[in-house]
C-alpha cells in the first residue's frame, strides 16, 4: 500500500514539476553562451522524449479545435470523387484557377506541397510519429479534426515547419515550396461561390457538415490576404495585418460585420513583406522570434497560434480559453519546436565529400569574417585525440557558442519585411489575448543575424529567399544572380548544385522546373538581393577580401555545420 501511495505522490511530483518549470520568455531573458535551451522544460530522459514526442504529433496534427476555419472532411471527399463535377468546374472558371490540377484530395496535398511521412524504419530526427499509431493515407500538415460539426480538414504547423530533402522528410526545416496563403487567397474568392444546399446535395454533407461550412464562410469574412510574390515565401505578417484592420479596435479584436465591408486602410495591401518561414532547431539558441527580432518577448508557439488564428477568422475569446485549458498541449509542442536538430550533411552526401584540410581553412576565414555576427562553432576536429575519430564524427560541431541576447542587425538586406512589422505591431501588442500570454512585438530595423546549424539545407539564402546559394551570397550583389526557380530538393543531382550549395542556376535547372510560379524575379518589390557584403566580404574601399579558393574554403567548412 505505501508502495502505491509513494508512487502516486511520484507522478504527481512529476506532472506538477512540468507544470510549474515556465521558461522565461521576458525581454530581459539572456542565454549563456556555449549553453542553449532544447531541454527547455528541464525534464528527465525519459519525460523529455515522451513530452516532445507528443509535441511533434501537435505539430502535425493542428490542436486548436476552436480554430476559425475548417473544410468538411467527408463530403469534400466526395466532392472531389463527382466525375463530372459542374459545380467545380463553375467554382474554377469563376476564380480563375482553371490549372490547379487538384482533382482529388491527395491532389490537394501535392499541390500545397505537404510532404509525405517518412517510413518506419527512419532513424534519429528522420523518425517522424505517426499521429494515430500507424503511417496515415494523409501528408504532413493535413490535419483532420474531429469537431461538434464531423470532421474537418485544416493545415498544421507541419506544413509550412516540415520539407523534403532529397526523398526524406525533415520537421523543423522550412518547407521551400508551401502554398499555404495561396490556399487563404483561393478560398476567399471560392468559398462565396459555393451555394449550401448545392454543396449538401451534390456531397452528401450532413446538416451540421453544412453549418461547418457556412461558419468557415463567415469567418473567412475576417481575414484579410494577399498573393505571395513568389513560390516559397509567406505572407502571414500582411494576412495579420489585414484581418486585424477588418475587425473592431477592441481588446478582443470582435467581429463586425461594418469592419468587414469598410475594413480600415493598412499599408500591407499593398506594401510587400513576404519572407520564409524560420528553422526551429535555432529556437533553442535564441531569445527573440522571427527573422526580424521583433516579437522581444513571449512564448513563440503562443504567438504562432495567436497569428494563425488572426488569419483564420478565429474568435479571439475562444482561442483565449482554449488556450487557457489546453497549456500542457502548448508546452508540449514548444518543447517539441526547442528540441528539434538540424539535418547533416553527411546524413544525404558521402562523408568523403568533405575535404578537412579545405574545412579547417574556411573555418579560420569564418572566425574572421562572420562570427561576430552568427556564433562560434566548436568542431570535434580541434579536440586533442580528433585522429582517432571516424572521419563521419571527427567534422561534427561539439558546440554552438551564440549570443547572450538576440542581436538584430542591418547589413543592408531588402527591408520590406522588417518595415512590415510596423503595420500592426501596436494594434496586436493592445490585444488582451497578447497581454494574457505576455507577448510583445517591437519593430526593428534589420534582421537577426541566425545561427547557422544546418545551413546547407536551408537554401535559398536571406530572409526574403533572394538568394539561391552559398557562392551567390558572398558574390558582390552587383555580380549575383537576378532571377532563379524556386524549386522542390528531390534530386541531389538535377535539384541542387552541391558545390555551391543551393539551387541550380541558369541552364542548369532542370526543364520539368521552370514553372511560372516558381520564377524568383530580385527585381520585384521585396526581393531585392542585396546587402550582406560590404565590411563582410569586403573592406572599407571595396575590393574583395576573399579569393576563390576562399570561398571554396568557407564553403566547405559550413557544409559542415
Amino acid at each position: 500500500m505505501k508502495k502505491i501511495v509513494l508512487l502516486g505522490l511520484l507522478l504527481q511530483f512529476n506532472s506538477l514539476s512540468f507544470a510549474s518549470i515556465e521558461p522565461d520568455w521576458s525581454d530581459s531573458v539572456e542565454i549563456t553562451p556555449g549553453t542553449n535551451r532544447e531541454n527547455l522544460y528541464e525534464l528527465s530522459e525519459e519525460e523529455f522524449k515522451e513530452v516532445t514526442q507528443e509535441g511533434l504529433k501537435h505539430a502535425l496534427v493542428y490542436p486548436v479545435e476552436v480554430s476559425g476555419l475548417f473544410i468538411p472532411y467527408e463530403p469534400m471527399v466526395n466532392f472531389f470523387k463527382e466525375k463530372d463535377n459542374s459545380l467545380m468546374k463553375m467554382i474554377l472558371a469563376k476564380i480563375g484557377e482553371k490549372t490547379t490540377g487538384i482533382e482529388s484530395i491527395e491532389g490537394l496535398y501535392q499541390w500545397l506541397g505537404l510532404n509525405q511521412y517518412n517510413d518506419e524504419d527512419a532513424e534519429g530526427i528522420y523518425r517522424i510519429p505517426y499521429p494515430e499509431g500507424h503511417k496515415p493515407d494523409y501528408y504532413m500538415g493535413a490535419s483532420i479534426v474531429h469537431t461538434k460539426w464531423g470532421k474537418g480538414l485544416t493545415f498544421s504547423c507541419a506544413t509550412c515547419h516540415s520539407a523534403n530533402l532529397f526523398g526524406t522528410s525533415v520537421i523543423g526545416l522550412t518547407n521551400k515550396v508551401v502554398k499555404a496563403n495561396r490556399l487563404f487567397e483561393m478560398a476567399k474568392k471560392f468559398m462565396p461561390f459555393v451555394p449550401p444546399k448545392s454543396f449538401q446535395k451534390i456531397t452528401g454533407a450532413t446538416d451540421e457538415e453544412v453549418e461547418m461550412l457556412k461558419r468557415t464562410k463567415k469567418n473567412l469574412g475576417a481575414v484579410g490576404v494577399v498573393r505571395p510574390q513568389v513560390l516559397g515565401l509567406d505572407t502571414s505578417l500582411p494576412q495579420v495585418a489585414l484581418s486585424l484592420a477588418r475587425r473592431a479596435k477592441d481588446p478582443y479584436a470582435s467581429k463586425k460585420p461594418i469592419n468587414q465591408i469598410f475594413p480600415r486602410s493598412n499599408i500591407l495591401s499593398h506594401e510587400v513583406a513576404d519572407s520564409k518561414p524560420a528553422v526551429w532547431w535555432n529556437l533553442k539558441y535564441k531569445t527573440r522570434w522571427l527573422s526580424d527580432g521583433s516579437i522581444v518577448a513571449g512564448n513563440p508557439i503562443y504567438t504562432n497560434f495567436l497569428w494563425n488564428e488572426l488569419g483564420r477568422g478565429t474568435d479571439l475569446k475562444e482561442l483565449e480559453g482554449w488556450m487557457k485549458d489546453n497549456q500542457k498541449a502548448v508546452r508540449e509542442l514548444t518543447a517539441a519546436a526547442f528540441s528539434t536538430k538540424a539535418p547533416l550533411w553527411t546524413d544525404f552526401f558521402p562523408t568523403s565529400s568533405i575535404n578537412i584540410p579545405s574545412a579547417k581553412r574556411g573555418e579560420k576565414i569564418f572566425e574572421n569574417r562572420c562570427q561576430k555576427c552568427h556564433g562560434q562553432y566548436t568542431k570535434a576536429w580541434s579536440l586533442d585525440y580528433s585522429d582517432e575519430l571516424p572521419l563521419v564524427d571527427r567534422i561534427k560541431t561539439i558546440n554552438v557558442k551564440y549570443h547572450k541576447k538576440t542581436p538584430v542587425k542591418d547589413v543592408g538586406t531588402d527591408p520590406g519585411r522588417y518595415l512590415g512589422t510596423k503595420a500592426f505591431a501596436s494594434a496586436l501588442n493592445e490585444l488582451q489575448i497578447s497581454k494574457m500570454m505576455k507577448t510583445v512585438v517591437v519593430p526593428q530595423k534589420g534582421y537577426v543575424p541566425p545561427p547557422l546549424v544546418g545551413i546547407w539545407s536551408r537554401y535559398p539564402y536571406l530572409h526574403n529567399n533572394a538568394i539561391p546559394s552559398l557562392c551567390d551570397l558572398m558574390t558582390n550583389p552587383a555580380k549575383r544572380t537576378k532571377t532563379f526557380y524556386q524549386i522542390p530538393a528531390e534530386s541531389k543531382t538535377e535539384d541542387f548544385d552541391s558545390e555551391c550549395v543551393g539551387f541550380p542556376v541558369g541552364n542548369k535547372v532542370p526543364k520539368k522546373r521552370k514553372i511560372k510560379e516558381a520564377f524568383f524575379n530580385t527585381a520585384k518589390k521585396g526581393l531585392r538581393n542585396t546587402g550582406h557584403f560590404r565590411r563582410i566580404f569586403t573592406d572599407k574601399q571595396g575590393r574583395e577580401l576573399l579569393t576563390k579558393e576562399n570561398k571554396k574554403d568557407l564553403i566547405m567548412f559550413l557544409k559542415t555545420l
